[in-house]
């Protein structure tokens, strides 16, 4: 079924990096601006997962793909409750929409959540700049023009180094989370649980939780400073510790926890923000990367299988390879960069992985890496 979208007056839209490139176009969402780093994204389809991940807060997505809106948006796809991206950047929008699960245009999304957006950008040009400057400070204008206040929003944005967001989209209380993955019929209901969980939320996305109730785990997510006493407390058969935004070295709270945990023997797994947490647990470090990796398309190499997995990939940080400790095992690599994917602690039950194996969006290759965490809480037995 094809939806009309209504037209647009087309109020003017730009770009401003710290840099001093501009880039022109029209809105297609809410009026006013924002600063944040530029980012590009290589997923062709996914934006509404994208726009409600919690990894970008504080970041402004481009999204190389051409033609972003096509099949509209709803509530299902959604991974988190808000949209975090601070702001979204395409080629064209579409026309017309045309999907049988649309409940709106993206427009019309935008405009209601109060996210800045604008199409008509020659997104080849800022991608390609983005790839050979790195990430840049940038400011997203809809409105009235004015480049030198743009400017100055763009220069004086301090950056994600030494910025903690976890704490910043993290949940403030606790809370179970019941449904299980997303068929043609809905979302389904929660197998009988085998295993407590506490996921702790660092930005964490709904699909997360789903995979790992369809697993037969019973799932408490915890804000991201508490302790870990109150998580041991609670006697989980495994913790898991969520992606996220920011710079993991900030998180000093969430360090401390994680060492604790590990000191406890009990099962961790970690994503993202979480992979990163656990390297630095374990005595490694991280840095920031020129432009990161963002898309769902990237060649990551499982260094014990020889398979190649393609994954969805969220991140500026990564962890340095440089002087790991012994007890680190390096798991899977980046076939685009060789950067760290993957790791596992050799001294107790715990392990990571940089990419997003929920798959929202993205492809599926990783995604039993979920069983490799309940493979890994049977053969603890605690």
């Amino acid at each position: 079924m094809a939806v009309e979208l209504p037209s647009s007056s087309r109020v003017p839209a730009f770009l401003v990096l710290a840099d001093g490139s501009i880039f022109k176009g029209y809105s297609i969402g809410a009026e006013g601006y924002r600063g944040g780093e530029v980012v590009f994204n290589t997923a062709m389809t996914g934006y509404q997962e994208i726009l409600t991940d919690p990894s970008y807060c504080r970041q402004i997505v481009t999204l190389t793909y051409p033609h972003i809106g096509n099949v509209g948006v709803n509530q299902e796809d959604e991974e988190s409750a808000e949209l975090f991206a601070a702001g979204l950047i395409v080629r064209e929008i579409p026309r017309q929409l045309s999907s049988w699960r649309a409940q709106g245009g993206l427009p019309e999304y935008l405009k209601a959540r109060g996210v800045i957006a604008m199409a008509g950008v020659d997104t080849r040009r800022l991608t390609r700049l983005l790839r050979e400057k790195g990430a840049q400070n940038g400011c997203i204008w809809a409105g009235e023009e004015n480049i030198p206040a743009a400017l100055e929003v763009a220069r004086t944005f301090p950056g994600l180094n030494g910025m903690d967001l976890a704490k910043v989209v993290s949940c403030t209380r606790p809370y179970p989370w019941t449904e299980g993955v997303w068929h043609l019929s809905g979302i389904t209901t929660r197998p009988e649980a085998r295993f407590r969980v506490i996921a702790y939320d660092f930005g964490i996305k709904r699909n997360i939780l789903r995979m790992l109730v369809e697993r037969g785990c019973a799932v408490q997510v915890v804000p991201a400073t508490t302790p870990a006493q109150d998580v041991l407390s609670l006697r989980p058969d495994g913790v898991f510790l969520s992606n996220g935004p920011g710079d993991p070295e900030a998180c000093t709270y969430a360090i401390q926890a994680v060492r604790e945990l590990l000191a406890a023997r009990v099962p961790v797994f970690g994503i993202c923000l979480g992979h990163q947490l656990l390297a630095l647990a374990s005595g490694g470090r991280t840095l920031k990367m020129k432009f990161g990796h963002h898309g769902a398309n990237h060649p990551v190499l499982d260094q014990q299988t020889g398979r190649v997995l393609i994954t969805s990939q969220n991140h500026g940080f990564a962890v340095d390879t440089q002087d790991l400790p012994a007890h680190l095992t390096v798991t899977h690599v980046s076939l685009f960069d060789g950067s760290v994917q993957g790791l596992a602690r050799t001294d107790v039950p715990a392990f990571s992985f940089q990419g997003h194996p929920e798959a929202c969006p993205g492809p599926h290759d990783a995604a039993p890496l979920f069983d490799r965490f309940i493979a890994l809480m049977q053969e603890s037995g605690i």
